[in-house]
C-alpha cells in the first residue's frame, strides 16, 4: 500500500477545509443552559445516541483501546482537565466521551464545530466549549469551566490547535491553555493517541492515560509552564509506543533550515 505524504511548512499548519466563516463566539452564546427541555435532550443525544455511536465507531474502524484508565480514580470526585494530541477529525471528538465515560466530558472546539448550518446545532448538544472571540465570551467561557470543574465533570483540550491525521509525534504548543486549570486549582491527564500497525487495515489506537499533573512554581506564568513541560514530556513519551506512520508528513525543503 503506497504510503500518503503531507507536505507542511510549520508545526501551525491547517489541513482542514473551512468551506464558510465561522460564527462569532461573543457574549451572546450560551455555552450552558438552564432550560430543563434543552438539558433533557442533550442528555438524550449525548448519553443515548452519541456514546453507543462514538464506541461502535471507535471500535470497528480502529479497534480502540485505553490503557491505564485506572489513574483516573486517583482524583475521583474531583474534576479535571485532559490534555490530548489531536491526530483524528472524528476519533477526536468521539474518544473523550469513552476515555471518561461515564463522566459526561466537555472539549474545547473550533468555532468552526458549532458553525455548520444542521451539524453544528447537533453539536451544540453534545457539551462543546468553542473558543471565544472576545473578552466578554471569555468570560463566560471561563465561568461554564468552573461549573463544569464543580460538577465533577472533565474538559478535553487539544493544544496542538489542528488536526494531523495519523500523525505519530507530538508537536510542539504553548503555555496559554493550561492557565485554566492553574486557575481553577485541578488536576490534569493526558491521553496521548498512539497507532499500531494493522496489515491492510487503518492503524489500531490505543490512547495512554497518565497523571494526574500538578503544577509546580510560585506566580501563575510559572505554574502554566510547568504543567505544560509536564504534559509535553509524557505526551512524547508515550507518542514512541506507535509502530507505524500511516500517513507520513515532510517538512517543505525551502523550510528546512527555519
Amino acid at each position: 500500500m503506497d504510503k500518503k505524504i503531507i507536505y507542511y511548512n510549520d508545526i501551525s499548519d491547517d489541513f482542514e477545509e473551512h468551506k464558510k466563516e465561522p460564527i462569532k463566539i461573543d457574549s451572546s452564546y450560551k455555552y450552558l443552559h438552564k432550560n430543563p427541555l434543552w438539558n433533557l435532550i442533550s442528555f438524550i443525544a449525548y448519553r443515548i445516541i452519541a456514546t453507543p455511536i462514538a464506541y461502535l465507531f471507535m471500535k470497528i474502524r480502529f479497534n480502540f483501546k485505553v490503557e491505564n484508565k485506572e489513574v483516573l480514580k486517583k482524583t475521583k470526585g474531583q474534576g479535571h482537565f485532559i490534555y490530548s494530541n489531536h491526530t483524528q477529525l472524528i476519533g477526536d471528538a468521539f474518544a473523550p466521551t469513552l476515555i471518561n465515560f461515564p463522566r459526561k466530558t466537555y472539549v474545547v472546539v473550533h468555532p468552526y464545530n458549532v458553525s455548520m448550518p444542521f451539524w453544528g446545532k447537533i453539536i451544540k448538544l453534545l457539551g462543546p466549549l468553542p473558543i471565544p472571540d472576545d473578552l466578554d465570551a471569555g468570560r463566560n467561557f471561563f465561568d461554564a469551566m468552573k461549573k463544569i470543574i464543580a460538577r465533577k465533570q472533565a474538559i478535553v483540550i487539544y493544544p496542538e490547535a489542528h488536526v494531523w491525521s495519523y500523525y505519530t509525534k507530538i508537536r510542539e504548543f504553548d503555555e496559554s491553555s493550561f492557565k485554566y486549570p492553574v486557575k481553577l486549582n485541578v488536576p490534569v491527564y493526558t491521553a496521548t493517541t498512539t497507532y499500531k500497525e494493522r496489515k491492510n487495515r487503518v492503524p489500531q489506537i490505543i490512547t495512554y492515560i497518565d497523571g494526574p499533573f500538578y503544577p509546580t512554581g510560585n506566580s501563575t506564568s510559572e505554574k502554566k509552564m510547568s504543567l505544560k513541560n509536564m504534559v509535553f514530556e509524557k505526551m512524547e513519551e508515550r507518542a514512541k509506543y506507535s509502530n507505524t506512520e500511516y500517513i507520513k508528513y515532510v517538512k517543505n525543503k525551502e523550510n528546512v533550515d527555519d
